[in-house]
């Protein structure tokens, strides 16, 4: 911009000199031409060609004049020869050329030239002839005098005009010559006033750069990045007072050197020279114009340490200029390699976390499988009365443990980015269905009403994770039912713009407006009141708000103490196709043919466990220690089942089943089912992508380990179905109260009774589907997970018209009564405080 008012400036002033001189040109040409004028007025002064027309009638009036005299014949021809001299002169001269020209003038004159050459044989005579024909020259005289009258008139008339001409010429010229002076003076006035104008702009421009450079100078000198300026040969122009202190160089004494040898460190002199070099020659420009880059500078004291800094370079009437704009980041650094550190450390202290957990996970498993494996053992041989409720307190107390440690592996897998989520078309509708009827038997003991139903159209088949959907509405509405007495609890389901919405609503007793802020914190179990009337971890909600982010969702609460809560979960999903109708068999036979099986553990208890409760289902078992010995086994003999530890000495049990599996041993193509305390998902898919076709978590029950011997069951994953939901029975009971309790339990031990009598050969499916319908809500209410998904899978077969699969599923429906009534029996004696 400076560059382009300085040439704009330069034009301006350029412009006014030529107009100046072309000006001057013009007057110069006016004034020569008047001087010609003048002059040219002059010489026809001098030359007096009017006198010498005049003078020739004078002569020829002395001529006539000696006529009439009549003496002296002599002076008659002298005045003679002088008039015809001077018409002689007149015609050849050059001077009356121009009256020569004229009509009048020439006629005249030849007049007067005819008279002349009649004269000239009278005159040249002898005296005497002379003074005869005098009278005759003076008779032709006479006649002649008309003409030269004439001729002298002629001339003065034509002068006349040309001097007029001349005049009027002079005059135009002088006119001229004025206007051009008063345009000269115009132009000169005008380019004065633009000089002076021009001359103020330079001036204010001037103040304003030093203004600017005073500015620019004292940023520099303020600015806490270093500022080097050098020229297009690398020596230095500027270094100001945050360059001197991140430099340790006086700006002074580093004026004019080479930059190179002042900040650049030793090993990049060479490097920064051919770079220097490139740019003078017009190559690439890696460094300038390109941001801020990190390099290694050097100090005064030739130490090295990094630098962030950005180059522009600009162009100058001395050429081009780079400037340099630097900090010391050698803090900054630090800082960075500290954070990196942190950050390092932290990622192993977050696998060191995972590892913790899945190590904690198999080690609390393991002893829990142990000890409720024995007692599974021991409630098989004779015991006292005493011993039983002993057996039965033990029990409860194991699986409520085993539920608090899968509620904190939970939200430790969720912290570790561990959680994973499985998108599969599911029906929302019964899965409310089913939830909702899992609520009901407690809500009938607090007399509230459980209803739910959709707002607008209903969307009944998503794609969605069925397993955290159902244990977000779970949490949610069984909160509901469970603080909430002679109320309503309404649970209402929308779809919009692919979001699914959920909203419960209670007329329970609210929440308090400072519990509110932090209800889906951990181990938030509310105030005083509710730690009076309910019992819980408080993990609750905490693994709800976590499954609720991990499907992309949003939840919130509304709440008025003593008026009820509203809950609102919102979740993105998909339109899906209804599934084919197909009938769910978690197991089929109770205990099949016996077979031969492996045991691969390293763990004398686990392993006895195992054994006894294979041996008294009439298998063969054959135990491996290690991974070694099971490949081993396996390699030589034929088995129909490997059930294979993981964590184990020599050889675990992933690259047991490896080697298993690559061999060609008699056992190659057996089935091999992970035995395992580890419960992490990422885990569990580990096992089955190294060769493994199921997994069983401990502890073991003896359900699990039939259907798996089955051969046809869908094995345990992560979230494997127990006899009971502890916690569930727990806050059942404490919700109706011991006194409602006992008579509940009591009708739903005389329905699972009456199993084997509506279930018997024969039965009217119809019958069949409305009896396991009615007892699967009432398993509901008790925790009763087991007989729950047996009973729906049984009433979808009868549904389903399908007796083959009802036949088949009888065995193991019974036998999962049975040991729900066992469980049940245990988990009651338990103290409810």
């Amino acid at each position: 911009m400076p560059n382009k008012t300085y040439r704009r400036q330069r034009a301006g002033r350029t412009l006014v000199v030529l107009a100046g001189l072309l000006a001057l040109a013009s007057i110069a040409i006016l004034t020569w031409n008047v001087t010609q004028e003048i002059e040219a007025q002059s010489t026809a002064q001098s030359d007096n060609v009017q006198w010498a027309l005049s003078q020739t009638e004078v002569e020829f009036q002395e001529f006539n004049s000696r006529l009439r005299v009549g003496v002296n014949p002599a002076a008659v021809r002298q005045r003679f020869d002088v008039f015809y001299s001077r018409i002689t002169t007149i015609r050849q001269a050059k001077v009356f050329e121009v009256l020569r020209a004229d009509e009048a003038f020439e006629a005249s004159l030849s007049q007067i030239e005819t008279f002349l050459s009649d004269a000239v044989q009278l005159v040249d005579v002898d005296d005497i002839e002379l003074t005869r024909n005098l009278p005759l020259l003076s008779g032709i005289a006479q006649d002649a005098r008309p003409d030269v009258r004439g001729l002298s008139n002629a001339g003065l008339n034509l002068f006349a005009q040309q001097a007029d001409a001349q005049r009027q010429t002079v005059t135009r010229t002088m006119t001229q010559l004025a206007l051009a002076l008063v345009a000269l003076i115009t132009a000169l006035g005008l380019g004065v006033a633009y000089l002076v104008r021009l001359n103020g702009q330079i001036s204010q421009r001037e103040r304003e750069q030093v203004q600017a450079a005073t500015r620019i100078n004292t940023i520099m000198n303020t600015s806490l990045d270093g500022v080097i300026v050098s020229d297009a040969k690398g020596r230095i122009t500027g270094f100001n007072s945050a360059a001197e202190q991140i430099f340790g160089h006086i700006g002074q004494n580093v004026m004019g050197r080479e930059i190179g040898k002042v900040i650049i460190p030793d090993h990049m002199v060479d490097a920064h020279n051919a770079g220097m070099e490139r740019m003078r020659q017009g190559g690439e420009k890696r460094v300038v114009g390109k941001g801020r880059v990190q390099l290694e500078a050097k100090h005064a004291d030739g130490s090295t340490f990094p630098v962030e800094l950005a180059i522009q370079s600009a162009t100058t009437d001395e050429g081009e200029i780079f400037i340099a704009f630097l900090r010391d980041v050698s803090q900054r650094v630090a800082d960075e390699l500290e954070l990196i550190e942190a950050r390092d450390k932290a990622i192993a202290g977050e696998k060191s976390r995972s590892d913790f957990l899945a190590t904690m996970s198999h080690e609390i498993r393991t002893p829990l499988n142990g000890l409720l494996g024995n007692m599974s053992l021991l409630r098989d041989t004779p015991l006292s009365a005493k011993q039983d409720t002993f057996l039965r307190n033990m029990e409860t107390s194991g699986r409520l443990l085993m539920s608090h440690v899968s509620d904190v592996l939970d939200i430790a897998r969720y912290d570790s980015g561990k959680v994973s989520v499985r998108f599969e078309p599911l029906n929302i509708s019964a899965l409310l269905q089913d939830i909702v009827d899992n609520q009901s038997g407690m809500a009938a003991a607090q007399d509230t009403t459980l209803d739910w139903g959709w707002d607008g159209p209903a969307q009944h088949w998503i794609n969605g994770d069925s397993e955290r959907l159902q244990h977000i509405l779970m949490n949610l509405i069984g909160n509901a039912v469970k603080f909430t007495k002679n109320g309503r609890v309404s649970i209402t389901a929308s779809w919009q713009d692919n979001q699914l919405h959920f909203v419960v609503e209670d007329t329970g007793i609210g929440i308090a407006p400072d519990l509110l802020e932090r209800i889906f914190d951990d181990f938030t179990t509310g105030d005083t009141s509710y730690d009076r009337d309910v019992s819980g971890t408080g993990l609750g909600l905490g693994i709800v708000r976590r499954f609720v982010e991990a499907l992309d969702g949003n939840i919130t609460v509304e709440s008025t103490q003593e008026d009820g809560s509203t809950f609102l979960v919102e979740v993105p999903a998909t339109v899906a196709e209804p599934a084919a109708q197909e009938t769910t068999v978690d197991a089929i036979s109770l205990v099949g043919a016996p077979k031969r099986v492996l045991i691969v553990e390293d763990n004398e208890i686990n392993r006895f466990v195992v054994r006894n409760m294979l041996i008294a289902d009439g298998h063969d078992v054959t135990e491996a220690f290690d991974g070694q010995q099971g490949v081993d086994r396996a390699h030589g003999e034929k088995f129909d089942l490997i059930l294979m530890d993981i964590s184990m000495p020599v050889m675990d049990g992933r690259a047991a089943t490896a080697k298993i599996r690559s061999g060609n041993g008699a056992s190659a193509k057996t089935r091999i089912v992970a035995l395992t305390a580890n419960a992490l998902a990422n885990e569990q898919a580990d096992f089955l992508a190294n060769g493994m076709d199921a997994v069983l978590t401990k502890p073991l029950t003896k359900s699990a380990l039939r259907a798996v011997m089955s051969g046809e069951a869908v094995v345990q994953n992560a979230d494997q179905t127990q006899l009971l939901d502890i916690p569930h029975l727990t806050e059942t009971r404490e919700t109706v109260g011991a006194d409602n309790f006992t008579p509940l339990l009591a009708k739903f031990d005389t329905e699972l009774t009456a199993v084997s009598q509506w279930l018997s050969p024969g039965a009217d499916l119809d019958e069949i589907a409305a009896f396991a319908h009615k007892t699967a809500g009432s398993a509901s209410l008790f925790g009763a997970t087991a007989v729950k998904k047996a009973f729906l899978s049984l009433e979808d077969s009868a549904k389903a018209g399908d007796k083959d699969s009802v036949d088949a599923m009888r065995p193991f429906v019974l036998g999962v009564c049975q040991d729900t009534r066992d469980a049940l029996t245990q988990a009651v004696l338990i103290n409810p405080a």
